[in-house]
């Protein structure tokens, strides 16, 4: 019989899993990773993101327009992508691997198939780890350049200085829900059909006869 606690864990995983690549998604997709704002116009401000950059104002909208190229493109934002378009991939790819390994799911009901489906689970708990430690390497790399710079004291006061965006939040988040459903889908992985041992008791029977043979005593081993 399945374990209520194992069913909750793979259930929760899946949707904290779901929410991350939701969240890591979002954060590939928004423009808001690094902010630009300045005293002199205050109803303008700059928004920089993995695939473009926008301007927003107040009266006029907002206005975005893609990097015109890739081999020209800063160093930190081409391995930002590469880094978070990985944790996209590898985060699908567990979740996929987690739903047939379900115990919900009515298939591989063999001693053989519940190792199989112990196996894809414990992978797709890999995979949401690895996906959540990539995420949080590129969201982590941009914050601590945006940090560099705005302490840079080469730059003049006057200049406009770097601030953390909405989209690395949203990131950081990811990173987190990925490592969790990880740890649930691992933990869910714990049976105790698994993990105990079958202890068999052998009943021996054993005469011992005392020297002249008159009594006899039976010991059980």
């Amino acid at each position: 019989m399945t374990n209520p606690c194992n069913v909750a864990m793979e259930i929760l995983g899946m949707l904290i899993g779901m929410g991350g690549w939701f969240c890591s998604l979002a954060a590939t997709i928004m423009p808001q990773w690094l902010s630009l704002s300045t005293e002199l116009f205050t109803l303008e401000s700059h928004e920089q993101g993995l695939w473009e950059s926008c301007v927003f104002h107040e009266v006029i909208g907002t206005e975005c327009r893609p990097y015109d190229t890739l081999l020209g493109l800063n160093q930190m934002w081409m391995l930002a992508r590469v880094l978070i378009c990985l944790s996209d991939a590898t985060c699908l790819l567990g979740l996929l691997l987690a739903i047939p390994a379900m115990s919900q799911i009515n298939c591989c009901k063999s001693e053989e198939g519940r190792r199989t489906k112990r196996g894809l689970k414990i992978t797709a708990a890999v995979f949401l780890c690895i996906a959540g430690m990539l995420v949080l390497t590129a969201i982590s790399y941009v914050a601590h350049h945006i940090v560099m710079k705005f302490f840079d004291e080469s730059t003049p006061q006057v200049l406009p200085r770097s601030e953390f965006g909405d989209a690395l939040f949203i990131g950081w988040s990811a990173a987190l829900l990925d490592i969790v459903a990880g740890i649930l889908l691992f933990s869910s992985c714990t049976d105790s059909r698994y993990r105990e041992a079958n202890l068999v008791y052998h009943h021996q029977r054993q005469e011992i006869r005392t020297v002249d043979g008159s009594r006899k005593r039976t010991e059980y081993v």
